[in-house]
């Protein structure tokens, strides 16, 4: 009996430890302080008031400040669809997509391999932040080239939608590349730095698991993301701190007050300087050319 109490305790705490982490991050402060912050870009936009992208970086769900950013540039764009895609969501919650869908109400799905996780996620939101919202469509699968189109579709999302986050810790490029029934205004992807200036890949594996990634040899360069970027005719404007988080928008949009930068631009941060120099270790290994 004891050892069962014990039991059912530490599953509960696994559980529901982790909505009790995040509370504040959903409550009607948070909601109307990025609903305020959303109205001072718009006007600031109207009166040609210069505002740089770096600048309005902030966490609330997101693992950097990729929730700040993704608001700016929203607030550029306007917010047409209220949807999103996120593959490599994990539960959800902890996601470059959970801040549109928990305090502005987006729909969207979630995809992830973790069943754990994504139980986890659908728990969370059927009750938070209004059991009566319309929540997320979830679904454990892992993607490869060959799924991710049917995978969406049969998700219900296809055509335009306002946001795409891809970060599986691998595949990512090829997942890109292969990813045609949606066609998001914006793209966040995770790409591999310590590959430094490089135009590489590593070549495609669709058994490929992030639980055996090799430190170094995985995934795909900033430059062969770039490349990709401007073949689907989308433009990079700016990345997270770290530059691993590449955030993309098509071409056509936001002139004015989200330009083109070049990746050379999101590659300084001091610990991304260091980390070039593990290519060194790799270089030596199967690579194509973006």
């Amino acid at each position: 009996m004891k050892n069962y109490i014990k039991n059912l305790f530490k599953n509960f705490i696994k559980k529901y430890l982790y909505i009790f982490r995040v509370w504040d991050k959903f409550t009607p402060a948070v909601q109307i302080q990025q609903r305020h912050l959303l109205l001072y870009y718009k006007n600031c936009i109207l009166e040609n008031i210069p505002i740089k992208l770096a600048d309005t970086g902030f966490k609330v769900f997101s693992q950097h400040e990729e929730d700040g950013l993704l608001l700016f540039i929203f607030a550029v764009l306007d917010i047409q669809y209220k949807t999103f895609v996120d593959i490599g969501s994990n539960d959800g919650v902890n996601s470059n997509c959970a801040n549109f869908a928990v305090n502005f109400g987006w729909h969207g799905v979630f995809i992830d391999g973790d069943k754990t996780a994504i139980n986890r996620g659908i728990h969370f939101y059927k009750r938070y932040p209004d059991p009566w919202d319309h929540s997320p469509v979830f679904i454990c699968r892992n993607v490869t080239r060959e799924n991710i189109n049917g995978i969406i579709q049969e998700a219900g999302f296809k055509g335009e939608i306002d946001l795409l986050s891809i970060d599986i810790d691998g595949n990512d490029y090829w997942i890109w590349d292969a990813l045609e029934v949606v066609s998001p205004r914006v793209i966040i992807v995770e790409a591999n730095v310590e590959l430094g200036y490089n135009n590489v890949i590593v070549p495609y594996n669709a058994a490929y698991s992030h639980l055996e990634r090799h430190p170094v040899y995985h995934g795909a360069s900033p430059v062969a993301f770039n490349i990709l970027a401007n073949k689907k005719g989308y433009k990079l404007v700016g990345a997270n701190n770290y530059g691993h988080n590449m955030i993309f928008v098509k071409k056509e949009l936001g002139y004015n007050y989200l330009p083109e930068v070049t990746v050379e631009s999101i590659l300084q941060h001091f610990f991304t300087k260091e980390s070039f120099q593990k290519f060194e270790t790799v270089k030596h290994l199967d690579f194509i050319r973006g």
